[in-house]
């Protein structure tokens, strides 16, 4: 068991986030009233389905890489809105949420992660934020393989644009909504890239700069930088964490 406060600050500062300028707030975004917290449920997103699933478990907090509060958005509790924060009111959950310093951290963000399911030797980040990371093959292979790779990793069959490169020997990856990434990579010299989505445009971006790109789906990149979290929180201080995972295919 452990203090939520103190929880709060051992994530922010483990995940560093005064140094991102992010699109929502990163750390506590709902307290549930207990101020102790023994059970951790973490996932993807705070959805509905996700809430429902915490308070089924007996979770005390609901830790996620996609909270709540983000920028543009409507401030008031209504809706769809209101409904989630009143399930964790109601039911004493939690809610703390890390965006991009869980994309960037060195060890258990989501890109790296997301290279160690991928089987990439040796990442490391392109940029200083550490949102876009690339590697090396040890051998060149097809974009076929890639894809054959992506499939058997991530259970998820990405959706492929044609660089008209041969073989790949260098690619690079940015987890979640970054195709508009994909001048970046090309940029440094990348043969291939990897992201979540996909986007008009990113067809003929691919086509033009010469890079194969692959999108493997904005949840599937991103299940496990939060289920390392949750593990790394857990041998930390003792909590009981499970991680659940909402189907999503976009």
């Amino acid at each position: 068991m452990v203090n939520l406060g103190e929880l709060e600050a051992y994530c922010n500062q483990l995940l560093a986030v005064d140094s991102f300028n992010d699109y929502c707030p990163n750390g506590l975004q709902v307290d549930g009233g207990n101020p102790e917290i023994s059970s951790v449920v973490t996932g993807v997103t705070a959805s509905q389905a996700l809430l429902d699933a915490a308070v089924e478990a007996g979770a005390d907090l609901l830790l996620v890489h996609h909270g709540y509060f983000w920028k543009g958005e409507s401030p008031a509790l209504t809706g769809m809105k209101g409904r989630r924060v009143r399930t964790l009111m109601q039911n004493g959950i939690s809610l703390m949420a890390y965006h991009l310093p869980l994309d960037a951290h060195a060890e258990i963000g989501n890109n790296r992660q997301l290279a160690d399911r991928l089987g990439f030797q040796d990442p490391e980040p392109l940029d200083e934020e550490g949102l876009l990371w690339s590697a090396c093959l040890g051998e060149p292979e097809s974009a076929q393989n890639m894809i054959a790779r992506i499939d058997a990793s991530l259970q998820r069959n990405p959706l492929y644009l044609d660089g008209g490169r041969e073989d790949i020997s260098k690619v690079c990856w940015c987890t979640g909504g970054a195709q508009g990434y994909i001048e970046r990579a090309a940029a440094a010299g990348m043969d291939a890239f990897i992201s979540g989505e996909v986007s008009e445009q990113t067809a003929h971006l691919a086509r033009e700069l010469g890079i194969h790109y692959f999108s493997a789906g904005h949840h599937a990149t991103e299940r496990y930088g939060i289920l390392a979290l949750g593990e790394h929180l857990s041998e930390r201080f003792g909590l009981q964490c499970s991680f659940i995972d909402i189907s999503n295919p976009v």
